[in-house]
């Protein structure tokens, strides 16, 4: 190999004929021209750009743009001499690994994965390239931005009453018994006059949960009357307005719903979160985490670009 190549740099003129244009100096890293012309390459190609580089403009907002196509392969190479510096490379063995990870996920053999990647476009080559840059820089994310974050519940409450501003934090939750009178079994008339009968044996004090036993004509009857528990809003509501301020071992009187006659007595009542809010705060806390870490890395790399050497030679 040494004898074949000798010959070679000899002849090499002393003044190396300079081929190619410095844009800018990132700490050691280098923005070359041919860098414009691989990015502009990729603009094309789903996922080879790193949007969260763009800060929520689109690839396509590159095209043409030189002055933001700098500004982002800066911040490209601002990230690779981060990597360098905490050591973060990996090696092409961790990148086969997470290739064969992503058939697996996918279902698909490692060779069918990357025919079809290869089918957008993308040769497996290249992909590989990217693939390794990406694992690279979600190190330095996790280390540098992600492992700082912080989003409580708090947070995710706070920003879903600016969003539901007639919500409440907390809301009430009830457990309740109830005697029922079914209309059907003579009519509503009758079933009121059996409603009011039961309603007096309640009020001189005779023992509810003995007089659902006896009465109630649910047809889903529990032990006592129980209805169960239920939060504010989940209620018929006649029943949650006639509820509304009794204090815990109250009863109602005869109460008309659409199902037909209730005498219902309160045996639980605490405050709980509000259950819409509780469908809602893991999505809201995500969006919350992606904000703050679109903030925290615009903030990380202007900081590094005043903490390292750059220089644009244009």
């Amino acid at each position: 190999m040494i004898s074949f190549l000798f010959p070679f740099l000899i002849a090499t003129p002393v003044h190396a004929e300079v081929v190619e244009k410095t844009v800018a100096i990132v700490n050691t890293e280098l923005v070359l021209e041919s860098d414009f012309k691989d990015l502009q390459n990729r603009i094309g190609k789903p996922g080879l750009v790193d949007e969260a580089l763009l800060f929520d403009k689109s690839p396509e907002s590159l095209k043409g743009n030189r002055k933001a196509q700098l500004d982002y392969l800066i911040n490209e190479k601002i990230l690779e001499s981060e990597v360098k510096r905490l050591n973060l490379t990996v090696t092409s063995d961790r990148v086969e690994s997470e290739l064969k990870s992503m058939a697996k996920r996918n279902n698909v053999t490692e060779a069918e994965l990357l025919n079809i990647i290869k089918g957008q476009g993308i040769a497996p080559a290249e992909y590989k390239t990217f693939l390794k840059h990406s694992i690279e820089k979600q190190s330095l994310m996790d280390s540098e931005i992600i492992s700082k974050l912080r989003i409580s519940d708090e947070d995710a409450l706070n920003e879903y009453l600016k969003t539901n501003p007639s919500s409440r934090p907390s809301i009430d939750e009830f457990s309740v018994s109830h005697i029922f009178f079914n209309p059907k079994k003579g009519g509503a008339e009758a079933a009121l006059q059996r409603a009011q009968v039961a309603a007096g044996k309640v009020r001189s004090g005779e023992n509810f949960e003995t007089l659902a036993q006896q009465f109630s004509e649910d047809p889903n009857f529990s032990s006592g009357g129980s209805l169960g528990t239920f939060k504010s809003g989940e209620f018929l509501p006649e029943i949650e307005e006639a509820i509304s301020n009794l204090k815990v071992g109250e009863t109602t009187p005869v109460v008309k719903s659409r199902m037909g006659y209730h005498i219902v007595k309160l045996t639980g009542k605490k405050l709980t979160t509000d259950p819409k809010f509780e469908r809602a705060k893991d999505r809201i806390k995500a969006q919350l985490l992606e904000t703050s870490f679109k903030r925290q890395l615009k903030t990380w790399l202007q900081n590094k670009r005043d903490e390292i050497f750059v220089r644009i030679n244009e």
